[in-house]
Order: C-alpha cells, then sequence, then structure tokens
C-alpha cells in the first residue's frame, strides 16, 4: 500500500488549550474523524448507489443490461464493517469482469463530491464527548486521512475547532476512503512529536479510531488505542488487531479515559 507522502502533509492548526492541567497529569487523545466523529454511513451508501446506476446506464447505452441486486443499506454497511472488498460487494451486486472495474473506478471519482459530503453528519453525543475531555484539562489532537481543510472546515460548522490543539490532515482527498494504515502512522508519528514540543515535555496518550490503520499506527508508535465500533468497522473484526479497549462510541470512550486518570490506569 502507498502511504501519505511527507510533501502532502500540512502543518497542523493549533489552538490554545483554555484549562490547563499540572504536568504530570497532562494527558493527549489523538483521535480519527471519519467514524469516531462523523458519520459517513449515508455518503458511503449513497455512493454505492449512484456509482450502480452509473454503471448499469453505461452498459444500457451499449445494450448490455446489468442483473443489478443493490444491497439494503443494512447489508451494503455491515459488510464495509467486516472490511467485505469492494470487488466482492460489487460482485454481490450483480457485477463481473470489466463492470466492476467502471463501477469500482465512479465510486472513487464521486465519493468526495460536495453534493455527496453534505451527507456526512456529527455522530450522537461528540460535542459533548469532547467539551467533557477538554473541561478536564485533555488535549485534543484530531489525526485524519481526510482533506485537513475539509475536517477543519466540518469542525468549524459545528463550533468545535476551539476544542482541538491541532488538527492533521492530508491534502489527498481519496486518503480517507482508501484508509491506508501507513499514511496514517506517518501522521500520528508527526502529530506526536510536534504536540510533544508545543506541551514542552512528553505525554502520555490515547489512540481513538475506528478502523485498523487507527489501531495500527498507534501500537506502531506505542500508544493505547481505543476502538469504537460506532464507524466503518465492526467489533468482531476490530478485536482482531486487540485494541488496548473497545467501546461504542466517542462518549462512552471519554468517560472511560478519565476514569482512567482519576484511578490512575491512564
Amino acid at each position: 500500500m502507498i502511504g501519505v507522502a511527507a510533501s502532502d502533509l500540512q502543518p497542523p492548526q493549533c489552538y490554545q488549550h483554555q484549562n490547563p492541567v499540572p504536568s504530570s497529569q497532562q494527558l493527549t487523545v489523538f483521535c480519527d474523524f471519519d467514524g469516531p466523529i462523523i458519520d459517513v454511513s449515508n455518503r458511503y451508501y449513497t455512493t454505492y448507489q449512484l456509482g450502480l446506476a452509473d454503471t448499469q446506464a453505461f452498459y444500457q447505452v451499449q445494450g448490455i443490461s446489468l442483473p443489478i441486486q443493490q444491497l439494503t443499506k443494512h447489508q451494503f454497511w455491515q459488510m464495509k464493517q467486516d472490511r467485505v472488498p469492494d470487488v466482492e460487494i460489487a460482485m454481490r451486486s450483480g457485477l463481473h469482469g470489466e463492470q466492476i472495474d467502471f463501477f469500482l473506478g465512479r465510486v472513487i471519482e464521486i465519493v468526495n463530491q460536495p453534493a455527496l459530503l453534505s451527507q456526512d453528519k456529527l455522530q450522537p453525543g461528540v460535542s459533548w464527548a469532547l467539551a467533557l475531555l477538554h473541561s478536564q484539562g485533555v488535549r485534543l489532537v484530531l489525526v485524519t486521512l481526510r482533506c485537513q481543510a475539509q475536517a477543519t472546515q466540518i469542525l468549524r460548522n459545528y463550533g468545535l475547532t476551539r476544542l482541538f490543539s491541532g488538527i492533521y490532515g492530508t491534502c489527498d482527498r481519496d486518503a480517507a476512503y482508501q484508509n491506508y494504515a501507513d499514511g496514517k502512522t506517518q501522521l500520528l508519528s508527526q502529530a506526536l512529536a510536534e504536540q510533544s514540543l508545543l506541551a514542552g515535555h512528553p505525554t502520555s496518550a490515547w489512540m481513538v479510531g475506528d478502523t485498523e490503520a487507527d489501531l495500527i499506527a498507534g501500537q506502531t508508535l506505542g500508544i493505547p488505542t481505543i476502538a469504537l465500533t460506532c464507524g466503518i468497522r465492526s467489533h468482531y473484526y476490530l478485536k482482531q488487531f486487540q485494541p488496548t479497549r473497545v467501546h461504542s462510541d466517542l462518549l462512552a470512550a471519554a468517560h472511560d479515559i478519565l476514569e482512567s486518570v482519576r484511578s490512575g490506569r491512564g
């Protein structure tokens, strides 16, 4: 897999931390964007539907009628959570051979179009979870393969940028859809190094995410990981990567993190 090149990474945007805590208690939570914070399921399913429709129309012009069998959203999302390859999803939808190539090409072309991006929405409880962590002096740092400008704008729209000490993203608008582990590891490594410098001392940290890329990145850099099942991977799939903890959503993870700090486990 090809990761995000260093030249594609933008400098982090930093926001002043409003509730500093003693350095002995300093904790940084590095958090992924798509999945933990943003629900992308509607956009991904609509992209799938449009990709099938475009493929059917393309072959219809050639006099070829395709036996399309569109999956329900529940079927589609369950396959995505179980990491079923897109090629197999296409096959189960009635496509084969070059039809699959055309379909996958269309998905990549349209998944980040503005009309589809507008379908993304904030996950339930996220605003409370972020505010809770911030109010307890936890440094919040976003580490996402989403285009940095997109992620920053979405957070700004929800009034959440002030809660983050740093926002790290890419210039590659397709990186988030591909979700490469080496790209996430490189980005997290940069964020960890720069945030330690900004804090003036090493900090304890957690990596929170919903995919294997997030877990691998945290484990590679020696950071305990929290897997969230509200995103694009199932509980069963994520458990295979042996995360430190597994939670249903960011609010549950926030409460666990704070309890860990209070009990001396964090």
